[in-house]
């Protein structure tokens, strides 16, 4: 059978260590070298930057997110072994694990990293479809003759450069769609790397819960659990049309994914719909210069993001949560797209002061969509406001001197109520 070493790369017949170095991180597969869809996912990503960054951490449980009123943004896997999870309030997840270090979200940071990451999987094949920051799709067929090795060895070789050159691990999923990749690369978290073949798809998928198909969150799993399915094994009972009429549209997309089949492409040029953050406050606050001061903080998130990305937004939201867990959202649509924080920030300055509503608000939130290639981005300039050009240039030097001397290098009034 097929193996290949994960740790110095050596292919041969399956063994229980690697006859070149002795490891036993070793992986065989009737199929290795003959698949060539790949799903590779960071493992714990804003965590690992931040014990990357500061090794003080590195057996600590760490924990990215917001205050005590906020949310998990991610947590490193000491956190998750306590219970903590992605999405948690921050209460619960510190009653959980309440040694552990609440550290705020560093997002250039993170953009620097993923950007490395993503250099790397394009270096081995163009076809490379980012899900978000911490995860891609990769098709590495016909890529062996080019670098002389199958696709699992190049995976293989990407995730040791992350570990040795960028101080970061990934888990691998590798198959012959992109569903079973993705479910793949879930397996055997963290530093793994799973493979699913053709000839085992039907048996691998048989006893797996249904709630693993993407789309299937509780409401649709309680459906279709009060309909006897619980497994892939039953859902593949099911006749086709028998499902559509049950489920509608998605009818037809369980009847196929039950079987492990799908048809979807490695898409290079799949873009975000929209680019937001938002932070929720330690105290429901009414106090409209505090909430103005963290307008500019998103807006400059937001615009860091569309940056890193290459885009630009010509919609502009703002979200507003209130005491009692209500949304307010109001929208603006610019004249034309922008990536600038100054013109992202008076957009959701106008939103703001438009709103009626007094408050008090627990979250808010600014975001853009409508979302284009940064070329159509503040191609002229604003009649309206003579100034808007001298910002954005001042924005753009701004920005060349925090990618030089760090992002606090340069810190608006602004940001600091």
């Amino acid at each position: 059978m097929p193996a290949l070493c994960r740790d110095c790369l050596t292919t041969f017949e399956a063994g229980r260590r690697c006859p070149a170095c002795r490891s036993p991180r070793i992986l065989e597969h009737p199929e290795l070298f003959d698949l060539s869809v790949a799903h590779m996912d960071c493992d714990a990503f804003y965590a690992s930057v931040e014990k990357r960054d500061d090794p003080s951490l590195r057996d600590r449980p760490v924990i990215v997110g917001g205050g005590h009123r906020g949310v998990v943004s991610t947590c490193c896997y000491i956190a998750r072994i306590r219970g903590v999870r992605s999405a948690m309030p921050m209460f619960r997840a510190l009653r959980l694990c309440p040694d552990a270090v609440v550290v705020k979200p560093r997002f250039d940071a993170y953009v620097a990293a993923s950007r490395a990451i993503r250099g790397m999987m394009e270096g081995l094949t163009p076809l490379v479809e980012p899900l978000s920051l911490d995860e891609a799709f990769l098709d590495l067929g016909g890529t062996a003759r080019l670098h002389g090795a199958p696709p699992a060895v190049l995976l293989a070789r990407l995730v040791r450069r992350m570990e040795t050159e960028l101080g970061l691990s990934g888990s691998v999923g590798l198959s012959h769609n992109k569903f079973l990749a993705k479910l793949a690369s879930d397996l055997d978290k963290p530093r793994g790397f799973s493979v699913i073949g053709v000839a085992e798809t039907a048996d691998f998928l048989a006893d797996r819960p249904v709630r693993m198909i993407w789309g299937v969150g509780a409401a649709t799993q309680a459906a279709l659990e009060s309909r006897g399915i619980r497994t892939f094994a039953d859902l593949r009972r099911w006749d086709r049309r028998d499902l559509g009429q049950a489920f509608g549209a998605m009818g037809d997309r369980l009847w196929r994914l039950a079987r492990g089949e799908d048809s979807r492409r490695v898409d290079p040029g799949d873009r975000p719909k929209s680019i937001s953050n938002e932070t929720t406050f330690d105290e429901d606050t009414s106090d409209r210069n505090l909430l103005d001061g963290h307008v500019w903080r998103l807006a400059e998130k937001a615009a860091d993001r569309a940056k890193a990305k290459a885009l630009a937004g010509q919609i502009v939201t703002l979200k507003l949560r209130r005491a009692d867990f209500a949304i307010l959202t109001r929208r603006e649509t610019l004249r034309q797209p922008t990536q600038l924080a100054d013109r992202i920030y008076a957009a959701a300055a106008r939103l703001l002061a438009g709103v009626s509503e007094p408050g008090p608000f627990r979250l808010v939130g600014v975001g853009i969509s409508g979302l284009v290639p940064d070329s159509a981005a503040d191609v002229t300039a604003d009649m309206l406001d003579p100034a808007a050009a001298r910002r954005a240039e001042a924005e753009r030097a701004a920005d060349a001197i925090r990618a030089r001397f760090g992002h606090d290098a340069i810190i608006k009034g602004r940001a600091l109520r």
